[in-house]
């Protein structure tokens, strides 16, 4: 049983590390992209896949005990839902899109491309979970 539990907080310290990796590659990535001459699909759509990855691992940290699966289904629906957040607009709304926080948290020009890179973002950390390289089978 103690077995159990420290391969589950082993992975769980495993998907926190990776969070925190992914915010400091996404923010990097926006911050100097453009100055290490990226190409702007790089820039653009390489963040937009690390913010799936990460809602991916923000997910995972919330509902350990779930199968990757059903965290990226659910994942992806948060993410598909705050690009559709986009197309809603209010003053309070737009003047907190134009912060430096509202244009990371929450975007500000809806695209369905961002949707296909937050789908390739979301299962390429499902792909990489530590509880699938761990072998740990979450209980039903």
């Amino acid at each position: 049983m103690r077995e159990i539990f420290e391969t589950r907080s082993r992975a769980q310290f495993l998907r926190l590390a990776t969070l925190l990796a992914v915010i400091a590659l996404g923010l990097t990535l926006r911050q100097f992209g453009y100055a290490a001459d990226l190409p702007f699909t790089v820039v653009k759509y390489g963040g937009s896949a690390l913010w799936g990855a990460m809602v991916y691992l923000l997910v995972a940290l919330f509902v350990a005990r779930s199968r990757p699966a059903a965290i990226a289904v659910t994942a992806l629906f948060i993410a598909i839902s705050v690009e559709l957040f986009r197309l809603y607009h209010t003053p309070g709304l737009d003047a907190f899109r134009l912060t430096t926080a509202g244009a990371l948290l929450l975007g500000r020009v809806f695209s369905l491309w961002n949707m296909l890179a937050y789908a390739i973002g979301i299962a390429a950390a499902c792909a990489f979970d530590p509880v699938r390289r761990t072998g740990l089978r979450p209980r039903r």
